[in-house]
């Protein structure tokens, strides 16, 4: 790049180097990092969802350790959004998203094996 040595064993940036470096990443996978790509699509995106109806409704089912971290996770999101993290409550909706559908899915299944379970030997 533009540096050149300046007698004292360091190296000086001229003023376009000193420029780049603060300028944003040109790479489209590293916009969505930064805080600032985030406030700057705000307006034109629709605010994450927390999923809080979701968290809510897989606390009924028999998995309570991982639907209770479902719901602490939609209410993180809510709050990071009124905090104006907009990734912050993105990712973390996504995560209350997937742990509420895996408990969902495994409450599921331990209802209906316990029902084949409880309900199958009945029929002599």
């Amino acid at each position: 790049v533009n540096s050149k040595p300046n007698g004292h064993g360091l190296l000086a940036f001229s003023s376009e180097t000193v420029s780049k470096v603060g300028a944003p990443p040109t790479s489209p996978s590293r916009l969505s990092v930064g805080r600032a790509s985030s406030t700057a699509t705000s307006q034109d995106q629709p605010p994450p969802r927390d999923y809080l109806v979701l968290a809510i409704i897989s606390c009924f089912c028999p998995i309570w350790p991982i639907n209770i971290v479902a719901l602490v996770y939609s209410i993180l999101s809510r709050n990071s959004l009124q905090q104006g993290d907009t990734d912050g409550a993105r990712r973390l909706g996504r995560l209350a998203r997937l742990l509420s559908i895996v408990a969902i899915i495994l409450g599921a299944l331990i209802i209906i094996t316990s029902c084949i379970v409880n309900y199958a030997g009945k029929g002599d």
